[in-house]
């Protein structure tokens, strides 16, 4: 859920709740006002009732007048004097109306009397009508109001935050863009702009420097390499050597052999990664495939692996030096990973390219084989195979994967066509 979304089902079930609590004080402030106006009405006519009653010792004529009626009922006692909730006929609507009445007692000519002043609230409940409607017209018009804020104003407000997500998920550390924050007035989002102009200012720094750092080592070391190789050749063919003497040059010519490899896969890794392998051609990759699995023939009946093919006609816009290389390591990886008389299973489509090989019994963990010099302990890899591959992928944005299905390691690629 957006942070904006949240806020704004916060802000409404907020103004909802207030607006419902202050509706139902301001409906019951209201009424208690207007009964108490009533009740006030109620009571002067109380007054001139029992003005009358001492001035003439009698009582007045009974009232019955639009929305109000009085009446007199004789009482062998005097009452307590109190106000009621009632009804109120009205004769010329010809129908009940609520109505607020006063019961008091007096004493008139020797007798107590019962007088019942009523009063209708109609008029009381139909200015409480209008109120509420206004109200509610005046509480909609607010909800409106806010709803038009938040969708528009607030959305225009959080657009450098989106602006600076965009270009946060287009980061890379590849490409000579930079991140540029929009403007904007607000504080904190000045301050997110400058850290993260100056956080990706010193990532791409210290990016350079590392990438700087791995290609000139890798440079410099191909000549003591090659020195050590030819030193070591000359060494073998000098003379003839014991047992203990041709298994320590034997180690260290696999030793140096390995390095080599590995200064290769460096010098590759940075190549693709800075994109300088660009003879991108039409490649026929079923044609390409089958060459590569002739070449592997020897190494599948070494393990008298089965393998089952099934390629469909598929070309790629694509370095056949790199698509050489990305054959080379997923096949060598299916098979070095395989056991004796496994299985592996080969699919080419127009969409995808499926390598299947048994090995392990357990599935591996996709975010961990594919780290550079990740390999298993028993492989004479270096661990970087996998990673050349997903970088060659990432470079014409394939999509690469790994997942298990029992018995099978399977790794997948999808082209984008």
């Amino acid at each position: 859920m957006k942070l904006l979304t949240r806020y704004n089902r916060i802000n409404l079930a907020t103004t909802l709740v207030v607006l419902f609590i202050t509706g139902i004080i301001y409906y019951g402030a209201i009424s208690f006002i207007l009964n108490h106006q009533v009740d006030k009405d109620i009571r002067i006519e109380q007054q001139e009732i029992l003005n009358y009653i001492k001035q003439y010792n009698k009582l007045p004529p009974a009232i019955d007048y639009k929305d109000q009626h009085v009446t007199f009922y004789d009482i062998a006692a005097p009452l307590k004097r109190h106000y009621t909730d009632t009804d109120f006929y009205n004769k010329k609507e010809n129908e009940y109306e609520s109505a607020r009445a006063l019961i008091i007692s007096a004493s008139a000519g020797g007798t107590y009397h019962k007088i019942v002043i009523v009063e209708s609230k109609v008029e009381t409940e139909d200015l409480i009508r209008i109120i509420f409607i206004i109200t509610i017209g005046v509480i909609l018009f607010l909800l409106l109001v806010l709803f038009i804020t938040n969708r528009f104003i607030l959305n225009r407000i959080w657009q450098p935050f989106y602006n600076m997500l965009n270009q946060l998920k287009l980061f890379s550390l590849s490409d000579n863009k930079e991140i540029r924050g929009a403007d904007s007035a607000i504080d904190e989002f000045i301050e997110l702009n400058k850290a993260v102009e100056a956080m990706s200012v010193r990532v791409k720094k210290d990016y350079k420097d590392l990438k700087a750092f791995t290609e000139n080592a890798s440079h410099e070391l191909l000549t003591p390499i090659a020195v050590i190789n030819s030193k070591l050749d000359s060494l073998i063919q000098a003379g003839e050597y014991n047992e203990t003497q041709s298994k320590l040059l034997a180690d260290v010519y696999g030793a140096v052999t390995r390095l080599t490899r590995l200064n290769q896969s460096l010098l590759l890794l940075v190549k693709i990664e800075n994109r300088l392998v660009t003879d991108e051609q039409e490649v026929d990759f079923k044609l390409l495939l089958e060459e590569k699995l002739s070449q592997f023939k020897e190494l599948f009946h070494e393990k008298e692996l089965v393998l089952h093919v099934d390629l469909h006609d598929k070309k790629l816009n694509i370095s056949r030096y790199l698509a050489d290389i990305l054959l080379n390591n997923l096949l060598s990886n299916a098979i070095r990973h395989n056991y004796v008389k496994g299985e592996i299973q080969i699919q080419l489509d127009a969409e995808k390219l499926i390598i299947k090989n048994t090995g392990l019994e357990n599935p591996l963990v996709e975010d961990e084989i594919l780290k550079r010099f990740n390999k298993s302990p028993n492989s004479e890899g270096i661990g970087l195979g996998l990673t050349i591959t997903r970088q060659i992928c990432d470079n014409y944005k394939y999509g690469f994967g790994y997942r298990f299905s029992t018995p099978y390691h399977i790794f997948t690629i999808v082209f984008n066509n």
